[in-house]
Formats: C-alpha cells, structure tokens, sequence
C-alpha cells in the first residue's frame, strides 16, 4: 500500500511516516500544502492520501477538490482521510462532500491510524457515526438551501427515484450514521443483505462511499438535521 502525506508541520508529518512505516505500509511522497499534496498525487498515485485541513496557500480541502476532480473512479482511486485537530471542525463537512473518505484526530492512537488507512484502503469509508452526525447537523443547520418543496430531490442531478423503497431507507438509516450490524437488526435482515443494498445504492447514486451517501442524504432532505435518532456506537 502507498500513501502520501500533506500536513504543513514536518513533525507531524515524520511521526505519522514513522506509524505507518512500522506497519509496513509505504510513505511514497509528504507534502507541507495542498499544491504540493496535488502534484504528490499525481506523480506517486498512491493508495491514500492523509491531508491536514488547514495548509497554507492551498488547503486541505482544496487539495482533495483538485485531486479527486474527475468524480469517482475505479478501485485505484486514492482515498483521502482529513486529519484535523478538532471533532467539529467548521472544514471538515466541506472536505467529506469534496470526495473525502473520512476524516481523524490527530490525537488518534498508531493502532487507529494504522486500521483506518487500512480500511479505507480496502474501500470502505472512515465514519465515526457520532462525530459525523454532530458535522452534517451542524452545516445542514446553517446552510438550509434546500426548500421544503424540494426536498427529496437528487443533488447534482443524482436521481433518488432509481432506488427501491428498500434502499431508499436504507440510505435514511446509513445517513443516521447506523453501521451495517444497526441497519439489519433494525429493518431485521442479515447483516450480507444490508451490505448488497448499501453497495446497489451507492452503483445507482454513483456515490464513492457511505461519507458521500451522509452528505448526499441531507443534502437532498431526506434526514433532516433535526431528526431523532439513537447514538449508535462507533464502528
């Protein structure tokens, strides 16, 4: 596995080379701002990329905009995870709908990192279900541009209606921040059936991973900020 990475303070950056080279995954290129995490892409095409939020010059978010500009692409496409200093950074909402794939503290313990970078490497997304719902509530709040009439409309053209009323709610549920294990104990199915459907969605949405289906979700009003729902645990 080869990852790059952009953080604007070289300690940062060679204690995070230092983890993950300890677990045997390659440090291709590091990066001190989001112009030069752009052309690191690029040229090393690693697996992922871990990106600081805040760079100078080019930031994080804009780096993640650059890099994943051309919209989902096939299994080789990097995957991002921001790494921030604090849980409800006002940024961090804005990078997951840039095509991040989730996002770390950076007090995060080696082992964390290591399993994080791991599984988004294998495709799946990086969604601390508490953290994130307290995000998308949070800019969902400040940012209602979605009228009541509207609501329920495809965002960018993406067209819900392809979605059977099974996965229409199951998107409700994943945008809830509920794990694959929640979802089936609460429609009572197997958790395999959960899976196949969260993966036809997101085919049919065109949606990169569960981060983007969150935002896509609230975006469009299918939950709205301020719909109840239980506190899952963390996956």
């Amino acid at each position: 596995m080869k990852v790059v990475i952009a953080d604007d303070q070289a300690l940062v950056r060679r204690g995070l080379r230092l983890i993950l080279r300890e677990a045997g995954i390659d440090v291709v290129a590091e990066a001190a701002d989001g112009a030069e995490a752009v052309a690191a892409v690029a040229e090393h095409r690693p697996d992922v990329a871990l990106m600081d939020i805040r760079m100078p010059e080019v930031d994080g978010i804009e780096a993640t905009r650059r890099i994943l500009a051309d919209g989902p692409g096939g299994p080789d496409e990097v995957r991002i995870i921001i790494l921030t200093t604090f849980d409800l950074d006002a940024y961090v909402y804005e990078a997951l709908a840039a095509g991040a794939s989730g996002f770390l503290l950076k007090d995060v313990s080696p082992e964390q990192l290591v399993a994080s970078v791991q599984l988004v490497r294998a495709g799946d997304a990086l969604l601390a279900p508490s953290i994130t719902r307290r995000l998308v509530h949070r800019y969902a709040a400040r940012h209602r541009t979605v009228p009541t009439a509207a609501r329920g409309t495809p965002a960018g053209g993406r067209n819900l209606s392809a979605l059977t009323p099974r996965e229409h709610e199951v998107l409700g549920l994943v945008a809830r921040g509920l794990s694959n294990a929640e979802i089936a104990a609460s429609l009572t199915l197997s958790e395999a059936t959960v899976k196949t459907h969260v993966a036809r969605l997101l085919t049919k949405l065109e949606l990169r991973d569960r981060v983007q289906a969150v935002v896509l979700a609230y975006e469009t009003g299918i939950v709205r900020p301020d719909a109840g729902a239980s506190t899952p645990s963390a996956p």
